[in-house]
């Protein structure tokens, strides 16, 4: 007979028929378990959930007749409760690794607290304070599974835990899952707390060298019939199941081995400790066999962590630790030698045992290591990468994209290597046809893929390709790309070098032209130049590219060098230079600036205080793009340069007048207003148009707080600004080219005037919030002073400016409205939530009829001053004028019931409006779903007495409704009035928000 069918037979042989003082209830739960489970022929293991069912039974709390939440009592029927669960867990030989898979650990803790409870451990008693020898061998074997379950779920607990998808919120599933949350991460703090203890424990049971012996269903029956007979029965006998010495100390160190190597993440000499306990488990297993163990061990996870440990604790001179690749890589990552670990890798392709992750991994922190600003490895990870993909290639896996990604610049050394790891990889003599094939694809998806002649050439000729492709093969290569590209004139045969292949002088110096359009490397494009200049001397390189483009204050300078490669070569790489400024690229033009600098200063004065000039503009672009966008306020050396540029006088300089307009807007943006309104010398002033108008903006901006009497210099700008706009016959082009964007006229205020045509770009460069808001109210005002103007815009601090001009005629207004247009647009692209800025775009669009734009934009405002109208919305934001200005807009849209709810935002609510757009019945909003934003009475009443008279009954119904609402009751205090006046303000806002945004 079986071990199992002994245990079942004694169980129900020890089992009354009839248990005497037991409940019904009690009764029918240890039947239902002994009979369904244990009393088959073949019984399936009962399943875990009846311990769960057994526990949460017997852990009920009670309510005394005071209606009070007591502990569960301990009385007989939560007893049974809890021996039926402990047979559950003994049926199942109290294996863990099932155990712990089906129950959460408060019920697992629950159910070893109950297995110490039954087996004699006194309540409290420190486990590290028992002699494990000195007791019964089921009061041992019960503190070592329970010390055991402690340091593996304190292990698991570390790993990462894949989060299940949450199905349909349930609030009472929910508040059950954070209950049992809660308690795990307490009973999980506890642990960790008493890991040290249970640590020792386990250490401790090493030193046992006897055999053990674990609860059955026969022996927790006789505990439950006879308790007397304990000591007699299952403590001092072999009652139970026999667990050998030789078992437990296999369980015992796996388990230790676990806990030391989770804790060799913060002490690494406790790897040492866990790669001993983990080998000493594998020679248990090797010794005793796996298959007779009663608890299972993961024999893939013990080997790996066996690989783990030997390669976390091998010594640079420990040669016995260096066998494996493993550990070699990992001692060449420690100590930064990675021309040995491309080496292991470049061998490993022929053997091709490293697995796929284990590359990708290698790969990943190397990448890891070098965007934390090791740029040496660069060259390592471009490698590592070569040969993952050569392996993958063998393998017959997709390349990888970051292999994509760093050939897409290639190189002749990049080429290089890869061509030996290619050969490296693959022995001709022994490799299959299947890996002959992958890599000849390989070799010829990269030649099609290649732009670049020379690296197709480099590929083509080598050793390996040629043994690999066939002729015709490497024919039909040939016509495929000749088909690509028809300049490409390839050689079927093989050759040595690029530089062998037979070539017309016209396709070399078509190559390297194209070349030279590409490079942005200074020095290469000085080479190729040498180059070109040497095969031939007729050409003019500096006109090959129509994007080459120089200013004509520089280029009749440059032009006028004598010597053929200087002029190319200066030409070029400021053309280049002023292209990568204009696209941004500030690192390359910094490159080709300081380059064309060096080159210049030997024979040219003038053309060294051009280039810098040019790269004092390039600094100032670079702050405003970098620093400056965060508020760092530019280095004092770059605002001392700016102000010496402005103060310069050397004759004879060309002068781009864009330089001049930026560094006047540049010191207007960082507010040295003192230097300009102060400090500025006056001749200076006198001479510097641009200064002249930096200075009067800056005295405005400075008065701006003052009373009105003292705003002499904003007068004066408002005349420069009437003469800059004044009407002339003819526009003035300035010297590099530039068509002014006002007209101008000359003027009797002086030279000055004569240029400020010009320099309106000045304005166009602003980000100073102030200055920018002042020269536009400036053009604002003085738009709004035209006699046949209808609607004013309005404008923050437009007070400041006059009223009138002397000579309407003379000003060109339609300028002046293009100029206002392109300001607000270009004030918007620096803040587009300033709300004073987006009142004035409003208003243009209404001035010019485009009503949708312009409700938009006054929506807008509102918007972005009330947190999208949770709040009020500010009065100087919503004034009368633009209230009055939305209902014009929607009532041109047709939109008449928004034009009545609106009337009530009016101080004075304007009933006649609100009555003679609720008479329009060709309406195109909606309608009477906007009810529920009135919250005037009157116009509800009206809205009541319309709807009756028309016979629309449903309506009537809805504006019943509206007006029926306590809050709007007229005998309200005024505060729960205004509160359902703005609630529904916030209510309709939003919804024409929604609407027109």
């Amino acid at each position: 007979m079986s071990a199992e069918a002994a245990d079942r037979e004694a169980a129900t042989s020890s089992r009354p028929c009839t248990p005497p003082q037991t409940s019904w209830f009690e009764f029918v739960l240890e039947e239902a378990l002994l009979e369904q489970h244990l009393q088959k022929p073949s019984p399936d293991p009962p399943p875990v959930q009846l311990i769960v069912q057994f526990l949460e039974q017997a852990s009920k709390p009670s309510v005394n007749e005071q209606n009070q939440v007591q502990p569960p009592p301990d009385n007989k029927r939560n007893r049974i409760l809890k021996l039926l669960a402990l047979k559950v867990a003994a049926h199942l030989k109290w294996d863990l690794d099932v155990l712990e898979k089906s129950l959460s650990v408060p019920v697992l803790n629950m159910l070893l607290n109950e297995l110490l409870c039954i087996s004699k451990v006194p309540p409290g008693t420190k486990h590290v304070d028992v002699d494990l020898s000195s007791l019964p061998p089921t009061t041992a074997m019960a503190i070592l599974l329970y010390n055991r379950w402690a340091i593996r779920t304190i292990v698991q607990s570390s790993f990462p835990v894949k989060q299940v998808k949450p199905g349909p919120p349930q609030l009472n599933v929910m508040n059950q899952m954070q209950q049992e949350k809660e308690l795990t991460e307490n009973i999980l703090k506890v642990l960790k707390e008493q890991a040290a203890d249970s640590i020792l424990v386990l250490e401790g049971a090493l030193k046992l060298n006897k055999d053990l012996y674990v609860h059955t269903i026969r022996t927790l029956d006789l505990l439950a019939v006879e308790p007397g007979m304990v000591n007699g029965e299952t403590e001092s006998s072999t009652a139970g199941l026999k667990i050998s010495a030789e078992e437990i100390q296999c369980q015992v160190c796996y388990d230790l081995g676990a806990i030391y190597f989770q804790q060799g993440s913060t002490n690494a000499a406790v790897h040492e400790k866990a790669k001993e306990k983990f080998f000493k488990t594998k020679e248990l297993i090797a010794k005793n066999g796996s298959s007779s163990l009663h608890f299972a061990i993961d024999e893939e996870r013990l080997a790996g962590y066996c690989q783990a440990c030997e390669v976390l604790t091998s010594s640079s001179d420990d040669a016995s630790q260096q066998a494996t690749p493993y550990s070699q890589i990992h001692s060449c990552m420690k100590s930064g030698n990675y021309q040995d670990l491309v080496k292991i890798f470049l061998e490993d392709n022929l053997t091709l045992s490293l697995p796929e992750q284990f590359r990708q991994s290698v790969l990943r922190e190397l990448f890891q290591k070098a965007q934390q600003g090791n740029d040496a490895l660069d060259e390592v990870c471009f490698k590592v990468c070569v040969c993952n993909t050569v392996c993958d290639v063998l393998r017959g896996r997709i390349i990888d994209i970051q292999f994509c990604q760093l050939f897409l610049k290639p190189s002749k050394e990049k080429i290089d290597f890869l061509l030996e790891v290619c050969s490296g990889s693959i022995n001709l003599e022994n490799a299959s046809e299947a890996l002959k094939r992958k890599m000849a694809a390989f070799l010829k998806n990269l030649c099609l893929c290649m732009e670049d002649l020379q690296f197709v050439f480099m590929i083509s000729s080598h050793e390996l390709f040629i043994k690999l492709l066939k002729d015709d093969e490497r024919k039909l290569l040939i016509d495929q790309m000749r088909k690509r590209s028809p300049r490409i004139n390839l050689c079927t045969k093989p050759v040595t070098s690029f530089y062998d292949i037979p070539a017309s002088a016209s396709v070399n110096i078509g190559q390297l032209e194209h070349q030279l359009i590409l490079s942005v490397d200074p020095w290469r494009i000085r080479q190729i130049l040498i180059e070109l200049h040497g095969m031939t001397s007729e050409r003019q390189f500096w006109t090959i590219s129509n994007k080459w483009e120089v200013p004509n204050v520089y280029g009749s300078v440059i032009l006028g060098i004598k010597d053929s490669l200087t002029r190319d070569l200066v030409y070029i790489l400021m053309a280049k230079g002023l292209h990568c400024c204009a696209i941004k690229d500030f690192v390359h033009a910094k490159q080709l600036f300081a380059a064309c600098l060096e080159l210049v200063t030997e024979f040219s004065p003038k053309l060294r205080q051009v280039m810098l000039n040019e790269m004092l503009l390039l600094d100032i672009y670079t702050h405003e793009a970098g620093a400056g966008v965060s508020g760092e306020r530019p280095p004092s050396d770059l605002i001392s340069r700016v102000r010496g540029y402005l103060e310069m006088r050397v004759p004879d300089i060309p002068l781009r007048q864009v330089i001049a307009e930026e560094c006047v807007a540049f010191l207007l943006n960082w507010c040295e207003n003192e230097y300009l309104t102060m400090q500025v010398p006056l001749p200076l002033v006198q001479t510097n148009p641009y200064v002249k108008l930096g200075q009067l903006l800056a005295a405005t901006c400075k008065e701006l707080p003052g009373p009105k009497e003292s705003r002499r210099t904003a007068k004066d700008l408002w005349e420069v600004v009437v003469q800059i706009c004044s009407v002339s016959n003819q526009h003035k082009r300035g010297n590099d080219g530039r068509v002014s964007l006002i007209k101008h006229r000359e003027s009797t205020l002086g030279i000055m005037y004569r240029y400020f045509g010009q320099f309106m770009g000045v304005f166009f460069s602003l980000q100073e919030p102030l200055v920018l808001t002042t020269i536009l109210s400036l053009f604002v005002k003085l738009h709004n002073v035209r006699e046949d103007i209808v609607n004013d815009i309005a404008a923050e601090h437009i007070s400041i400016w006059p009223s009138s001009i002397p000579n309407l005629q003379s000003v060109d207004f339609e300028a002046v409205a293009v100029t206002v247009k392109e300001l607000v647009s270009y004030a918007l692209t620096i803040n587009a939530n300033n709300h004073f800025w987006l009142i004035i775009q409003a208003d243009i669009y209404f001035a010019t009829n485009q009503y949708s734009a312009a409700l938009h934009y006054y929506l807008q405002a509102g918007a972005v001053c009330s947190d999208f109208f949770n709040k009020m919305v500010p009065p100087d934001v919503y004034t009368d004028q633009v209230i009055k200005r939305m209902i014009k807009c929607c009532s041109l849209l047709n939109c008449h019931t928004q034009v009545a709810i609106l009337c009530q935002f009016l101080r004075e609510v304007d009933y006649k409006t609100a009555f003679k757009a609720l008479q329009e019945q060709n309406s195109h909003d909606a309608m009477d779903s906007y009810y529920e934003y009135i919250w005037d009475v009157t116009i509800l009443e009206y809205l009541t007495y319309l709807h009756h008279k028309r016979g629309e009954t449903d309506k009537r119904q809805i504006a019943i409704k509206a007006i029926g609402q306590t809050e709007l009751n007229a005998s309200n205090p005024e505060e729960v009035l205004q509160l359902a006046a703005q609630r529904r303000k916030k209510k309709f806002l939003q919804a024409m928000a929604k609407l027109y945004f």
